[in-house]
């Protein structure tokens, strides 16, 4: 999974960023509200956590402009303003979800699974595919309730592809919510990795349509 993490403090940055890529999320930042919203604008991200008090442009102006210009990912506003008329004021203007400084990292992680699934179309937080069962609690995948033992990316795999199950995802769009914005990964390295993940989960795990992309799950002819 692919997030944008907007936030001005270089310490909370590297933390929150920390946490968020231990737990097995593609992470890229922005400390700049004009930065922020060209990468919010222009690259698709799975979910975008948002602190209001940055430069060049706040935080809200800039939910409002992805809003107004059609931009349909889930927004997590993370602020040290905790009025209730601020958070109504958030939610308002687009946020999908509002959590006040402090807070602790097990509820931003919380937070950003729920929104994540919900956005795609899942509430509970395990997603079961045949054989294969994924708990996006633990990170943890299991097939016919056998645990398996999985690399940090092979479980982003089959976790971007278990949130978008019964849906055909093109390889160029796997590569960019894999890798984020490390682009000398190449096709190859793709195809590998789908390999490893059939041999640990079953040949029939992960589809493919030839030309098209990768999918679990049942697609049409």
């Amino acid at each position: 999974m692919r997030l944008l993490l907007v936030e001005d403090d270089a310490r909370i940055a590297a933390d929150v960023s920390a946490v968020l890529t231990g737990a097995g999320y593609t992470v890229e930042t922005a400390s700049d509200g004009k930065d922020a919203w060209f990468l919010g604008d222009t690259e698709d991200y799975d979910l975008i956590i948002l602190d209001l008090g940055l430069p060049s442009m706040d935080g809200m102006s800039l939910l409002k402009r992805w809003r107004a210009n059609g931009r349909h990912m889930p927004v997590l506003v993370l602020t040290a303003r905790g009025s209730w008329a601020e958070r109504v004021e958030g939610i308002d203007a687009g946020a999908d979800d509002y959590l006040p400084k402090p807070f602790q990292f097990e509820e931003l992680l919380a937070r950003a699974r729920a929104l994540i699934r919900r956005s795609v179309g899942h509430g509970a937080a395990t997603i079961s595919i045949g054989a294969v069962t994924i708990d996006t609690r633990a990170m943890r995948v299991s097939v016919n309730g056998v645990p398996q033992s999985l690399t940090p990316l092979e479980y982003r795999l089959v976790s971007y592809l278990g949130h978008h199950r019964d849906r055909i995802v093109p390889p160029t769009e796997l590569q960019e919510h894999l890798y984020g914005d490390d682009f000398s990964r190449d096709a190859n390295a793709l195809e590998a990795l789908v390999a490893r993940l059939r041999k640990k989960l079953g040949a029939v795990a992960v589809g493919t349509r030839r030309g098209f992309g990768y999918y679990m799950g049942e697609t049409a002819p």
